[in-house]
């Protein structure tokens, strides 16, 4: 015997219309029709375990989604919400003042830039607060140019 449905699904005719036209085209986002299919079969009284078996997903996603049509309606069951992720550390003040720094001559008793030493530099310089050598080479990397060349640019070292 399962666990008992927390979350229960009920549709109405419309939704339930709705869910039937989407699964019926056979065109959309497998991720969509999986979802829809998971909220009709729980209409019906499906129970999670064989809902999982039958549309070959795992319980918890068969949960989560009640769960978000409960909690959220149809469009938050069906459709994932947008995803911001961490905001970029540096803006384009700072790589473009990292870049002018590359391409500027190199420090006395050093012939050109290393990565290490723009890192430094820019924090010497409080171009930025604090930086790491590799953030520095993929700022640079983003470039056009070669800042690698021998004439000035910098170095991974």
């Amino acid at each position: 015997m399962g666990r008992p449905i927390q979350y229960g699904v009920v549709l109405s005719a419309e939704q339930e219309q709705y869910l039937k036209s989407l699964t019926s085209k056979g065109s959309g986002k497998a991720r969509v029709m999986t979802r829809a299919r998971i909220l009709l079969l729980s209409h019906q009284g499906t129970a999670d375990l064989e809902i999982s078996r039958a549309l070959g997903v795992s319980v918890q996603m068969v949960r989560a989604t009640r769960k978000h049509f409960v909690l959220g309606g149809l469009e938050d069951a069906l459709f994932d919400g947008l995803r911001t992720g961490r905001p970029a550390k540096f803006g384009g003040q700072d790589r473009a003042a990292i870049t002018a720094l590359a391409c500027s001559e190199a420090p006395e008793g050093h012939s050109q830039w290393s990565i290490r030493l723009l890192a430094d530099k820019a924090v010497e310089l409080q171009l930025v607060e604090g930086i790491a050598p590799s953030t520095v080479f993929y700022i640079l990397k983003k470039t056009k140019s070669s800042r690698i060349a021998k004439s000035g640019g910098a170095s991974r070292s």
